[in-house]
């Protein structure tokens, strides 16, 4: 495979994206920045989200997890992926029924405002701090999985070091964000978006025609191999059916609904009921894209397998003494290592970078917008000129630019071969309390006086999770999934009831 070729594809695909940076900033401020002038087109948002929401977790995690063995504790093994999809899907529904609204109604640039206004200031910036923290870690564990297959697959045969790959990613991303910001991403992750699905029906239309099969033959091999199941009944595992359905539901309300990079892209749109349009549309969307990259993933192994590929002891290998490819190795390990020819791997290629940049874009201008809005009133600083605050923001931009480059470098040391799981673990953890502050805020109407009893409540309860999770991982056969994040939040709402007090109405 020639990685010098390839490389190339990636400059031109980066070449476009500056292109399109420099029309869409033209003429842009900070309300640019921030949401777009709420200019953005309800469909060009609702398709650039795919491909935000996906990212390269999806591409490269997804299709490895259906031919891990289910004795594996924490992969799905076949399709049982589907139900936390289905979960997914639930969720998005709620947001577009509950959380958008009192967004729209209250015109919010950063969502955090509301828990300002609901509660106290300190909530406020609680809110935007947990938002930075968990979208920090996530979008960075996702640029780290893409990252380092272009680099062991492209830049280690051409001996560039893994810091200098990362470094100079980070940089296209800041270059093409720098000025725009959401303005710019809503067009950006559109192309993104294009490029990423006909990369991913591309692959299967390809190994399809290799292995000689229909679909429907495909999935007949598929269930032959027991690759196809959706359904898990044990209760003790932490995929049974019913917690993946209802932890992937509460992670959409938590990593969209209460998460600034996702809903600033769907308050960008002119009026509520287009945004309630671009949430559905996305979400409906994502079931057929979600169910395609499993099938891709079956169908990946059924390749693999013709080529010489072999389980041993709960792994998978393509060759006699060739390295494990189990998981988010298996695609990259195919489609760049000779076994897809060249047209191929470029599409592979073109996809993996179309999956990179909307989970670095939009996260690094969301990060930017919140810490701008809510820690630091940037829009509300009256003794700043325009000029003065546009220096600001592009200052911050450029540091979360290097905070993100060293949270990758993290991920590299920890090189954790599951990232998709590892997400869902963190975000448990992460956004547990921004589910509790939000729920406790819309569904009660009692008050908190005091002071940093919000702060404690927060902290404490990601603590008290981990604690439980550990001890129910110890003493007891059951295993805590993707529920992780009902229980954090679930500890918060508690911890707030016990610290507010009821509104007395005088008379």
């Amino acid at each position: 495979m020639n990685s010098t070729v390839l490389l190339l594809f990636v400059v031109i695909y980066f070449i476009g994206l500056l292109v399109i940076s420099y029309f869409t900033s033209r003429n842009s401020d900070n309300q640019s920045f921030f949401n777009g002038n709420k200019k953005s087109k309800w469909w060009l948002v609702a398709f650039g989200m795919i491909g935000t929401s996906l990212s390269g977790v999806t591409f490269i995690s997804v299709p490895g997890t259906v031919g891990k063995l289910t004795g594996t504790e924490y992969i799905y093994g076949g399709f049982e992926y589907y139900m936390m999809v289905i979960g997914f899907f639930i969720g998005y529904l709620v947001v577009s029924s509950v959380l958008l609204p009192l967004y729209y109604r209250m015109n919010l640039t950063s969502i955090y405002t509301y828990l300002g206004h609901r509660f106290n200031v300190e909530a406020h910036k609680m809110g935007s701090i947990f938002f930075i923290i968990s979208r920090g870690i996530g979008a960075t564990a996702r640029l780290y999985l893409v990252v380092n297959v272009l680099q062991i697959f492209l830049l280690d045969p051409l001996g560039i070091p893994f810091w200098v790959t990362t470094m100079v990613l980070m940089l296209m991303v800041l270059l093409y964000t720098f000025e725009g910001g959401v303005k710019t991403i809503v067009v950006t992750d559109t192309l993104q978006t294009s490029f990423m699905i006909i990369s991913l029906f591309a692959c299967i239309w390809f190994i399809l025609q290799e292995l000689h099969l229909s679909p429907t033959e495909a999935y007949k091999q598929l269930t032959a191999q027991n690759y196809t199941h959706f359904i898990n009944f044990d209760p003790n595992s932490k995929t049974f059916f019913l917690k993946t359905i209802l932890g992937g539901m509460f992670i959409t309300i938590a990593m969209t609904g209460l998460d600034q990079e996702m809903m600033q892209k769907n308050i960008s749109v002119d009026n509520i009921n287009n945004a309630k349009k671009n949430m559905l549309t996305f979400a409906g969307t994502l079931l057929f894209v979600n169910l395609a990259f499993l099938f891709l993933g079956g169908i990946l192994y059924l390749y693999a397998i013709q080529n010489g590929g072999f389980y041993l002891n709960e792994e998978f290998f393509l060759k006699a003494g060739g390295t494990n490819v189990m998981g988010d190795d298996l695609f990259p390990a195919l489609s760049l290592q000779g076994y897809f020819p060249m047209i191929i791997s470029v599409i592979f290629i073109i996809g993996l970078i179309s999956a990179l940049f909307p989970s670095a874009d939009g996260a690094l201008t969301a990060v930017t917008s919140s810490f701008c809005v809510d820690l630091i009133g940037l829009n509300d600083n009256n003794n700043l000129t325009e000029k003065q605050k546009r220096s600001t923001r592009l200052k911050i931009h450029l540091t979360f630019t290097i905070v993100f480059f060293v949270l990758i470098m993290i991920f590299k040391m920890i090189n954790n071969k599951g990232i998709v799981y590892l997400i869902m673990e963190v975000a448990g953890y992460t956004y547990g309390p921004l589910l509790g502050l939000f729920a406790f805020g819309i569904f009660t109407k009692r008050v908190i006086n005091i002071k940093f009893a919000i702060v404690a409540v927060s902290i404490l309860a990601p603590i008290l999770t981990f604690v439980i999770n550990e001890s129910v991982t110890s003493f007891t056969a059951y295993r805590i999934g993707v529920e992780l994040i009902i229980l954090n939040g679930l500890l918060t709402f508690i911890g707030l009831w016990i610290v507010s007090k009821k509104i007395i109405l005088r008379t």
